[in-house]
């Protein structure tokens, strides 16, 4: 027979049961949520940023929408594909990444979903997938457009199909490629490297092409001179950290993306030497003549 009190003791024992329940269901559930990552070249205010977020929730009530990068500029896939390659393995696996940058299929391209390297993908077939892959991907699909032409449609219902557990054969026909768009690579001449400027960061940094192991294959053991844009702006040293060179002078460095980028201290390098996407860097022998006032 159970006594008042016991029957008290139990009760709470249970709830304190139903309790740690609930916060290990409910910490599963946040860890089996799909994340759902944007990368748009929408402004925040933007009503596109509310129209595919509101089909999201709705075809995919408990998901996590994360927006990994909006502002990109209009119709710049190779900065989109910067962005989304040096990112998405940083989600989950299984995570899905929606890029609506120049998203509006062209005559001869069409809507696709992918997969590889354990992430999916929604977007347009126009050579943003292969930039940000360099490679075929796992499995790829072209998304049917029976039901909608609307570009916003169709990712949302893809991601929610994905979402639901569906195979991506599912959604569309099958493909073999994905198009291709081969990135700007840096180029090495005997003692010389030539790279371009791939993105600008938000404090103005510049990042060029130039890897760390090509810099190091080709000057390791030899003194070195990094021009930017023309002969006058150049340094002769690879810093660890910004705060390596005093502040408003010129550096360069190795990111985290074992990249190398050009920086002042304390300043936006970009706008102070009219740096942009594309902007030339080149890397050669110290002891060869330097003419201050010639461009490359």
């Amino acid at each position: 027979m159970i006594t008042c009190r016991h029957k008290k003791r139990y009760t709470d024992a249970h709830k304190v049961s139903l309790f740690f329940l609930y916060k290990i269901i409910f910490v599963l559930s946040f860890f089996l949520m799909p994340v759902i990552t944007l990368t748009t070249e929408w402004r925040p205010d933007d009503i596109y940023n509310g129209i595919i977020k509101g089909k999201l929730c709705s075809l995919c009530p408990g998901a996590s929408i994360i927006d990994n990068a909006y502002s990109i500029p209009p119709f710049n896939i190779s900065h989109a594909s910067f962005v989304v390659r040096n990112t998405f393995l940083n989600y989950p696996p299984g995570s899905i990444h929606i890029i609506c940058v120049h998203s509006e299929a062209g005559k001869d391209e069409e809507y696709l979903a992918i997969r590889s390297k354990g992430h999916y993908f929604i977007g347009t077939d126009n050579g943003i997938f292969f930039l940000i892959l360099n490679a075929d991907p796992d499995e790829i699909v072209r998304i049917d457009r029976t039901e909608s032409k609307d570009e916003l449609d169709l990712y949302a219902k893809a991601a929610a199909d994905i979402c639901s557990g569906k195979k991506l054969s599912q959604l569309g026909k099958p493909l073999d490629k994905i198009s291709e768009r081969l990135p700007i690579r840096a180029t090495i001449d005997k003692d010389i490297i030539i790279g371009s400027i791939i993105f600008i960061d938000s404090y103005g940094n510049a990042i060029s092409n130039i890897t760390r192991e090509i810099f190091y294959r080709v000057f390791t053991g030899k003194e070195f001179r990094i021009l930017i844009q023309s002969n006058k702006n150049f340094t002769d040293h690879i810093s660890e950290s910004y705060n390596d060179a005093p502040v408003g002078e010129l550096l360069a460095r190795f990111n985290t993306l074992d990249l190398l980028e050009i920086s002042i201290n304390g300043e936006n390098v970009s706008e102070l030497l009219s740096l942009d996407v594309g902007s030339t860097i080149r890397i050669d022998n110290i002891n060869k003549e330097v003419q201050s006032d010639q461009l490359f």
